[in-house]
């Protein structure tokens, strides 16, 4: 199709129903496209006009949008309620008070979750996915968003299918439908024409975006992109449901339990007010206070800021996450399960030599061998990147010519070209697993010609794979087929070969990997192994790097067990060897039934099931789209060092989050128990709901620091997990101590200032703000505080709130909340009381909680062999 404006506005992307019905001619030019694919002015205008191949919009939304998403909080919708009934009831002072302070804690609400949804699109940009299309009638490489109807996109082994389209021509397709529908095993596809009225199923000539190519080539000719798709027609039936990750089912609880108890309080607090015959309104605004006193309101905020700086501090050391609740897994993560190449070893395979059958170095193997890698167009992989770049292996291959093709698949786990030796006779070349290679064999090249293979001469071809594979060597078989004249091959013709030799890898351990495994083990990590290389070959590595060797799982036994049989063989297993692709997500989930919290490493096309089964995914920049778009982290560098930082990270967030957790509930629970308490005796109220609100407000301001205060480095030493019952135990005991300084205040205030209701209101409210931000730095850290600084921002914003909530009192608009200024013994007497108040905290902190609980910097694991370990629960 040439660059025709004309053309370009008439066409308006319907191509009819029944698309995959036509022919490719009819719908080729239904299309105004070719099947060379269109130009790229053309591509352009159509991308205009139609937008971009995605699901749904980019942006995370609008300034505007966020800022109103703060308003729907249940907390936020208390306080307005509040406001509207002061103002219904004549109280415009109060009202305007209230809504003053509702503004400014949505405000600081949405600066942090604006900025955080901003800097995770600009961190989601950097894994944005590619797809092949023919362009200008060249293959050019394009984000998978600015494909658009008409075009040809070309499609291999590992790529997630972007589009709806029919299929123009392909060789051995096989395309996985699961998502769409349901069907685990494979469907071929080909190039014709279906029935009009075949349902996604029967439709074998069309491919559907989410879908994913697990064998084969293609070219697809886009019929439908983003929102006009099967998958965008039924997203939302089909949306894979992710497993709440552990953190949030905590938080979840946590909200359940700051909700059962609110009631209580809120509800005995407001009938006690009442049949007291305190004022109705007073009272309801009074208990509708103590609710927003007593939760953590800028949870959600502190959570996002606290993940999203995460996120960036990861992605400043390799990392990238594509699912922010994933860092507080990654955090949790006691167990990695990985393959060895890439992340034990260097992942830069050498040819190291090419055998006959004899274990002669032989030309005519490598020869065969170098036609077989550089002619096959399917799946790119190290190993025929290696034997094309092997500087002893130059031959001029021009001399051949390509005929055909038979892909690498997981079941033969072989590869074949079949090629033209000049005038002379074609070669059927079969490269791939030893004994999968030999299985399609029926003689052995020998020194003096072919021989049948017999018995012995298995035997002798076994045993030489043994002993280059106990060295450390990946081994693979070739064999080769002789024809005469043959127009097409296929996989029927794969027998009765003649096994001609053997080709040796060297992956070498990678350098620092020991070191590297010994900090996992020090924070609590296992690894294990998971290959599908032969065990002589998995365990030589394992020795080689400090894992232990000694009992190993294969696939052949993994076969033979039962669910719960796996369940108990994986807790005594070190490797994993041998392993069909699909027996992955089995060994994952027999190891998450165990008790353990794992992250799966993995980049191939059959690693996607095992990535969704597995509590934190990991994947790599360089993995192939279904591994990629599975995962949770993307690792920009495959290299465990980078995953250790990002356990740190990772450990550090979580760390982070329960700090304002435990702050703020420690210090709430307390003042709110008091108010209660002191609501009932008192003849006024403690606290009018406006001081309440406005306490709060300010004790806040020092937790928007938190997301990026220090850590203890005992708190990076072990998996982190939530723990609801030492949250619960926590709240009370600390609140219980709060109470009793607060009641210390009451009783100075009462018997020795005799003090009157404003002055009274205001002294409790200085006295509770200094608590809340003494109590921050003695529960940030499991240390002595003098032991552990925190960031300067926090500290900073420490002081300068207890400055304003000591001056306040004496400003000028001080009697818009009720207050009068204090007189220099009181403020003092507050000090001392506040004083007071930290040290027993401390004591409290130490003994009840932390101590002998606390690892000491820099302590090593016994042993440089890392361990699996228990989930082990730590108090936040």
């Amino acid at each position: 199709m040439a660059g025709d404006e004309k053309s370009i506005r008439r066409f308006s992307g319907r191509v009819g129903p029944a698309y995959w019905s036509l022919e490719t001619d009819e719908l080729v030019g239904r299309l105004e496209t070719s099947t060379s694919g269109l130009m790229r002015v053309d591509a352009a205008a159509r991308l205009a006009k139609f937008g971009r191949n995605e699901l749904a919009p980019r942006s995370g939304g609008s300034a505007l949008s966020v800022f109103a998403r703060q308003f729907r909080s249940p907390l936020v919708l208390i306080l307005v309620f509040a406001a509207a009934v002061s103002a219904f009831v004549g109280e415009g002072h109060e009202a305007a008070i209230i809504g003053a302070i509702v503004l400014a804690s949505c405000a600081l609400s949405f600066t942090q979750e604006y900025g955080a949804s901003r800097a995770m699109e600009v961190l989601q940009q950097r894994i944005s996915r590619k797809a092949t299309v023919l362009r200008d009638s060249f293959e050019r490489t394009v984000d998978v968003g600015e494909i658009v109807p008409g075009d040809v996109v070309c499609l291999s082994a590992g790529n997630l299918i972007p589009v709806d389209g029919v299929i123009l021509e392909s060789r051995d397709f096989n395309v996985s439908e699961s998502v769409l529908t349901g069907e685990t095993f494979p469907v071929v596809k080909s190039a014709g024409r279906s029935a009009p009225e075949a349902g996604i199923t029967q439709r074998t000539n069309a491919v559907f975006t989410g879908t994913s190519v697990r064998s084969g080539t293609a070219k697809v000719l886009a019929v439908a992109t983003g929102t006009q798709t099967e998958f965008a027609s039924i997203a939302e039936a089909l949306e894979r449901r992710i497993p709440e990750t552990e953190f949030a089912r905590g938080i979840r609880m946590f909200g359940y339990l700051m909700t059962e108890i609110m009631l209580v309080i809120v509800i005995l607090v407001f009938f006690v007010n009442v049949m007291l015959n305190r004022p109705f309104i007073e009272s309801l605004l009074f208990s509708l206070a103590l609710a927003v006193g007593l939760t953590p309101e800028l949870l959600p905020a502190i959570i996002s800021v606290t993940l999203a700086r995460g996120a960036r501090t990861m992605a400043a050391g390799g990392v990238i996450v594509r699912r922010l609740d994933a860092i507080e897994n990654l955090g949790s993560m006691d167990l990695l399960c990985t393959d060895k190449t890439g992340t034990l070893t260097e992942g830069v395979i050498h040819l190291d030599g090419s055998f006959d059958v004899e274990g002669n170095s032989s030309k005519d193997v490598l020869l065969w061998a170098r036609l077989n890698a550089t002619l096959q167009t399917g799946l790119k992989n190290p190993l025929d990147e290696a034997i094309a770049s092997a500087p002893h292996g130059q031959e001029d291959l021009s001399g051949f010519t390509k005929i055909d093709e038979i892909p690498y698949d997981f079941v033969r786990k072989r590869l074949s070209v079949a090629v033209q030796d000049g005038e002379r006779e074609q070669i059927l070349i079969t490269k791939g697993a030893v004994q999968n290679v030999l299985e399609a064999c029926g003689f052995v090249q020998g020194s003096h010609g072919s021989a049948p293979l017999g018995a012995a001469e298995r035997e002798t071809i076994d045993e030489r794979f043994r002993h280059w594979s106990a060295q450390g060597y990946r081994v693979l078989g070739l064999a080769i087929r002789r024809f005469q004249s043959k127009t097409g091959f296929s996989r029927d013709d794969e027998t009765e070969m003649v096994f001609a030799g053997f080709l040796l890898f060297l992956d070498p351990p990678k350098e620092g990997i020991r070191e590297t495994l010994s900090a996992l083990a020090d924070r609590g990590i296992g690894v294990k192994v998971i290959s599908g290389d032969n065990r002589y070959v998995a365990a030589h590595l394992a020795e080689a790097v400090g894992l232990r060797a000694g009992r190993i799982m294969t696939g052949e036994d993994l076969s033979k067990l039962t669910k719960n049989g796996l369940l108990a063989g994986v807790r005594n297993t070190d490797l994993f060897v041998e392993i069909d692709p699909n027996q992955k997500e089995r060994i994952v989930e027999a190891l998450r039934r165990s008790g353990h919290v794992v992250g799966y490493l993995g980049d191939g096309i059959n690693d996607a099931p095992a990535l969704h089964e597995a509590d934190i995914g990991i994947s790599v920049d360089t993995a192939v789209d279904v591994a990629r778009e599975a995962a949770d982290i993307i690792l920009l560098k495959r290299d465990l060092s980078v995953l250790v930082r990002g356990v740190d990270d990772g450990r550090k967030t979580f760390a982070n989050t329960m700090k304002y957790i435990s702050i703020t509930t420690s210090a709430n629970f307390g003042n709110m128990i008091s108010m209660a308490a002191a609501s009932l005796y008192l003849p006024f109220l403690p606290l009018l709901a406006k001081q309440i609100l406005l306490n709060n407000f300010l004790s806040d301001i020092p937790s928007l620091a938190i997301a990026g205060d220090n850590v203890d480095i005992d708190q990076l030493r072990r998996p982190r997990h939530w723990d609801i019952h030492f949250i619960r135990r926590f709240m009370v005991s600390f609140g219980l101590v709060s109470s009793a300084f607060d009641f210390a205040t009451f009783a100075f205030l009462l018997l020795v200032v005799h003090a009157e209701a404003a002055t009274f209101q205001t002294a409790w409210f200085v006295e509770s703000v200094l608590t809340q931000l003494a109590i921050l730095f003695i529960v940030r850290t499991h240390m002595r505080p003098w032991n552990s600084r925190p960031s300067r921002l926090l500290a900073g914003l420490a002081v300068c709130v207890g400055a304003i909530a000591i001056a306040i009192p004496y400003a000028p608009f001080a009697n818009w909340f009720g207050f009068v200024p204090l007189a220099g013994p009181v403020l003092t007497g507050l000090l001392a009381i506040s004083a007071l108040y930290v040290v027993v905290s401390e004591v409290t902190k130490i003994r009840l909680f932390y101590h002998g609980n606390r690892s000491k910097p820099g302590r090593k694991s016994s042993g440089s062999n890392p361990r699996p370990v228990a989930s082990i629960r730590i108090p936040s």
